[in-house]
């Protein structure tokens, strides 16, 4: 990592400077710096609670930052949009620290690219009675998987669902919404042919396990459905990390890699 990165890290950790303002997430010579900015944007006389994650790589500022927003307070729609924004703003700087710069210009333009986002407003959070669910299913194989990942890619935009889709061994399935979208998912999981057998004729998924389904109490929102190829158990961890739910790791995914493991 360029001393520059650590030099504006520690610039980051000095502005924010409140209790859990700021977490390092990751640090590596290979897979670079990761960390998270918590942030509370003006809109309107409000506060609107921002989760920024950037992943900075070894070669940046040459390579933009990778960002992930999430937040308790915006729909999925906005949160991708203002990630897009910021995206976009990266590419364009040059090739010099940028993270700073993007926050000020995040927290200067807010209202306006949240007016400008396109959103369907019965999905705004706040307005929302509905509670937000996560569910963690495990998947024994998957034979053809180009097409398997291509179906719960659309089942899960087609919901309304954010989450993961962890390749690699074990093969996990993290879904965040509606309660009520999460069981349509599990259903049409299990009752639809999603794969193919030995024998290449397509079938149903009969080795999914649901690992949990349960409510989402800390509001750890995650903001799109992402595939991840994990090489190692400790890809898959860190993972869990990044989008802040270790303790659901630890919880049902230790056991599942323990029982794995002995037989």
């Amino acid at each position: 990592m360029s001393k520059e990165a650590y030099d504006e890290m520690s610039v980051l950790s000095a502005i924010y400077c409140e209790q859990n303002e700021f977490e390092l997430l990751e640090e590596s010579a290979e897979r670079g710096i990761v960390y998270r900015i918590h942030a509370l944007i003006e809109r309107n006389n409000e506060k609107t609670p921002l989760a920024l994650t950037f992943h900075i790589c070894p070669d940046y500022p040459h390579t933009p930052p990778d960002v992930s927003i999430a937040s308790s307070h915006l729909s999925r729609k906005q949160c991708q949009d203002l990630r897009l924004h910021l995206l976009e703003t990266a590419r364009s700087l040059p090739p010099e620290p940028m993270v700073h710069d993007l926050m000020l210009r995040l927290q200067e333009n807010f209202s306006d690219l949240i007016k400008t986002s396109s959103c369907d407003s019965a999905e705004i959070r706040p307005e929302s009675t509905e509670e937000t669910w996560t569910a963690l299913l495990h998947l024994d194989h998957m034979r053809s998987k180009a097409k398997y990942i291509k179906l719960i890619e659309k089942w899960a935009s087609e919901l309304c669902l954010t989450g993961r889709l962890f390749t690699g061994k074990p093969i996990l399935i993290l879904l965040q919404g509606r309660k009520e979208n999460i069981k349509e998912y599990i259903h049409l999981q299990k009752t639809v042919k999603v794969d193919v057998d030995s024998s290449g004729k397509r079938c149903k998924e009969k080795m999914m396990s649901v690992l949990c389904e349960i409510p989402q109490p800390e509001k750890i929102l995650m903001s799109t459905f992402e595939v991840k190829d994990i090489l190692s158990l400790e890809d898959l961890r860190r993972e869990f990390d990044l989008i802040g739910l270790p303790e659901l790791y630890k919880q049902f995914v230790c056991p599942l890699i323990r029982q794995e493991a002995a037989v």
